[in-house]
């Protein structure tokens, strides 16, 4: 998908402000039009060569220009999500009321799968297919799960997929 350099550009700051990909295809959505997948997203942001910033771990005054090579060898906390430590791929992850499990053995269509267990409680199998695209497969049939739900799931799931090298 081609967006152009204002859109790009907006882009770029969102993301320096600590954006995290699904808040990034939300606002695409709603401020440009612009729909793209998850997976695009992340793909967009590694095109124009930009680094998801980390919110949570402020670096102090002196290191905060270093790269994050420089910054631990002057004796700052990384920030990059490899320095996490690894769940066991069945763990569940909570975020908020949120729960993201990763399947061992992925299901047939997907490059990834599992379960999810939303804030009200209700279950979904969810897959990731080969464009990016999430399925979801709710225990009760026509359930939605609501906008900060969906919304926390994709972060967590990001959180979950980055920590397991995915």
């Amino acid at each position: 998908m081609q967006i152009n350099a204002e859109q790009k550009e907006a882009v770029a700051q969102w993301v320096k402000e600590g954006v995290k990909p699904a808040e990034v295809q939300k606002r695409l959505q709603e401020e440009f039009g612009v729909a793209m997948t998850y997976m695009d997203v992340r793909f967009l942001v590694d095109d124009l060569e930009l680094e998801w910033v980390d919110q949570k771990a402020p670096q102090d005054e002196a290191t905060k220009h270093l790269s994050a090579d420089q910054a631990v060898a002057a004796g700052a906390k990384e920030t990059s999500p490899a320095a996490d430590a690894t769940p066991a791929a069945d763990e569940l992850q909570p975020v908020g009321n949120i729960q993201v499990e990763v399947n061992k053995v992925t299901q047939p269509g997907t490059l990834v799968s599992g379960q999810v267990t939303f804030s009200d409680g209700v279950k979904a199998e969810w897959g990731l297919d080969q464009m990016g695209r999430i399925m979801m497969q709710p225990e009760k049939e026509g359930y939605q799960p609501d906008q900060e739900d969906v919304q926390a799931f994709q972060e967590e799931l990001q959180k979950t997929l980055e920590s397991q090298g995915m």
